[in-house]
């Protein structure tokens, strides 16, 4: 692994600033999915090392919340400066383990590096409010005070993002961390970590450990010491987490699974849909939550729709992220190509039209083929499921009233695009998608000012935004007596 400073690549967790290895040394492998190449090991924690990780996090709080705002974000500022200082090797570990094309790998570290700033900013304007009182002998107010212990658990799909999506707004707040990255994507955490602490985080501010999810998770939900926890990942993991939570009553995030529909009326640019549906679709090999995965297109330009989509999914390439030409890489591991592989022979099946790819590139590989489906139905499996790579499926709408009851037949509400020439149109359906991000005439929607999250069973909490701190600050609310008010009049 050929970085310039190889000191990112750490192979311990971090806990209370000390890097360290499991009780019992234990080690779990990281793989590059391209070509199953051993990147390096990560220690297998359990409960125990997780507790530890909690109580450093605790002990750190009270320092950490008595700093002033400007004071964290100046820290905060000088991690950003150090992330963006190491960028390259940041994007050249991030492709190798995730797989991503590395100018995605880029342009996913300038997405985090923009939530560092954002929020380093954001810390100086945690505001509270002078209430209007209804008795002349009382004064009230309202203040916003850090919730104190965070947990942050994060999935493999974005390794950076979603490291500093969660732990910048913690750490703005005035609250103390503990991480856990996924298994499958660990090293560019931690490779955070390690900078964080040549930022001057101090000890047991910010937690990575590593390791086997189900103890990890379990003791970090149970634990009334922490008393927020936040998760990126599936619906199912995220039910589960909220389970676990119920025992104390913690302050829940979850930003979880995601079905949007991309919906092309019969008067949109169809060459900027078609743009807008490739970036949204197949970035990250179709791994995102906010992915167009539905696609309707009005019957009166499906036809021409699908013909000018096929041309660009068909000059893609497919390969080893760090390819120069390479524009799209490999799933994550077999069961995404188990589950995507499923999908499509399903469709197919029951009489989808296979348009192009479908397949893997090689066999044994992660490297799926761009597809494109077209004539799908809804008896099949991939009219509802969340697809999670690299395939568009097509179905054809008449009327705006049909195309909006299918896109809110779903129980999932995170991300929906829809492509209209009509003023009118444009509001009529962004207020009836029922869903927490709409994307109108775009298929890129997400950036550090926009809030970030969904609806329905796609979770709970925003992140990103102006709003995105509240969720790591309590309101509290102050009444104070005294019968001199009366008298200062």
């Amino acid at each position: 692994m050929a970085l310039r400073a190889a000191e990112l690549l750490r192979q311990h967790a971090y806990v209370g600033g000390v890097w360290c290895a499991a009780d019992n040394g234990a080690t779990i492998d990281v793989r590059n999915p391209f070509d199953n190449s051993l990147l390096g090991t990560i220690p297998n924690l359990g409960a125990t090392e997780t507790a530890r990780a909690i109580a450093a996090a605790d002990d750190a709080l009270p320092a950490w919340r008595a700093k002033t705002g400007k004071e964290r974000g100046a820290i905060l500022r000088r991690w950003h400066q150090l992330i963006e200082r190491h960028s390259d090797d940041l994007a050249l570990l991030l492709t190798l383990e995730q797989g991503k094309p590395l100018a995605e790998a880029k342009g996913e570290l300038n997405y985090a590096l923009s939530f560092v700033e954002w929020f380093a900013e954001e810390a100086k304007r945690v505001y509270g409010d002078v209430l209007p009182t209804p008795r002349s002998d009382q004064r009230m107010m309202a203040i916003r005070q850090p919730v104190g212990v965070v947990a942050a658990i994060i999935a493999w799909n974005f390794p950076s993002a979603l490291v500093t999506r969660k732990v910048s707004p913690a750490l703005a707040a005035g609250c103390t961390v503990v991480l856990k990255p996924s298994e499958l994507t660990p090293f560019t955490a931690l490779a955070l970590a390690w900078l964080g602490e040549q930022a001057g985080i101090p000890p047991g501010v910010f937690n990575v450990v590593t390791g086997d999810p189900a103890p990890i998770g379990c003791e970090l939900a149970g634990s009334s010491v922490v008393r927020k926890l936040t998760f990126t990942g599936s619906t199912a993991t995220g039910r589960l987490l909220m389970q676990q939570s119920a025992s104390n009553i913690k302050k829940l995030s979850l930003e979880l699974g995601g079905n949007a529909p991309f919906i092309v009326f019969e008067d949109a640019d169809l060459d900027d849909a078609v743009q807008g549906l490739m970036a949204s679709k197949f970035r990250n090999a179709g791994q995102t939550c906010v992915c167009a995965n539905r696609v309707f297109v009005h019957a009166s330009v499906a036809g021409t729709f699908a013909a000018k989509l096929r041309a660009e999914i068909e000059r893609m390439k497919l390969g080893n992220g760090l390819d120069k030409d390479v524009t799209i890489g490999p799933l994550i591991d077999q069961r995404a190509v188990q589950k995507v592989s499923r999908l499509v022979d399903d469709a197919v099946a029951k009489g989808a039209r296979l348009l192009s790819g479908g397949r893997l590139s090689e066999p044994g590989s992660l490297l799926f083929q761009p597809t494109l489906l077209d004539g799908i139905s809804n008896d099949m499996d991939i009219a509802h499921a969340e697809i999670f790579g690299p395939v568009v499926a097509l179905s054809v709408f008449e009327s705006e009233e049909s195309v909006l009851a299918r896109a809110n037949d779903s129980e999932s509400g995170l991300a929906a695009y829809f492509y209209t020439a009509s003023l009118e149109r444009t509001w009529r359906v962004m207020e009836a998608l029922e869903y927490g991000i709409v994307g109108i005439n775009t298929g890129a929607v997400s950036n550090e000012v926009g809030p970030f999250g969904g609806v329905k069973e796609s979770g709970v909490g925003r992140e990103g935004s102006k709003y995105g701190i509240e969720e790591f600050l309590e309101l509290k609310y102050a009444c104070l007596a005294g019968k001199s008010f009366n008298s200062a009049r």
